[in-house]
């Protein structure tokens, strides 16, 4: 098998799994809303920084208990998942059928959702201390981010 076919499967098996991926989060934020709205009124409650043992920071002040803003966050996060997912799976679509510079457009269109969600969730951590008392939720964040350029990378360099 030539090189260049090696490196377009590999492209297409990563663009395929990035639209499963997109989908299944949305899917999951979509399923579990409720439980989504939990885990990021977890976070903009500060709950983490008042569970034993307590850390005393000024930074408390910015916890916000509304559960309005709490949904209002997962659904713009929600709605960039969806986004990206459509967007990743037309990718996949074009690369299939017509190619990689057909597909590109649309894949980078999803990796922009992505990156946009992702940088979301690391605004809001960053403004409600989770680097604090939620470091794994932090780091799964920057790993996600890092994939995301990566892939940008890969689907958009040329041999």
């Amino acid at each position: 098998m030539p090189l260049h076919d090696t490196i377009l499967l590999f492209q297409t098996v990563l663009a395929t799994g990035l639209a499963c991926w997109l989908s299944i989060a949305a899917i999951n934020n979509l399923h579990a809303f409720h439980g989504a709205v939990w885990a990021i009124g977890n976070t903009m409650r500060m709950d983490p920084l008042r569970q034993d043992p307590t850390v005393e920071t000024p930074l408390l002040r910015r916890a916000s208990r509304s559960l309005t803003l709490h949904r209002l966050a997962l659904l713009v996060v929600l709605a960039l998942q969806l986004a990206a997912a459509i967007a990743a799976w037309t990718g996949v679509a074009l690369f299939v059928s017509a190619g990689i510079s057909d597909a590109l457009p649309w894949l980078n269109l999803a990796l922009c959702a992505m990156a946009a969600f992702l940088l979301l969730m690391h605004i809001g951590g960053l403004w409600f201390g989770y680097w604090i008392a939620q470091e794994s939720l932090q780091t799964t964040h920057l790993v996600l981010l890092l994939f995301t350029l990566s892939l940008f990378f890969l689907f958009n360099a040329r041999l």
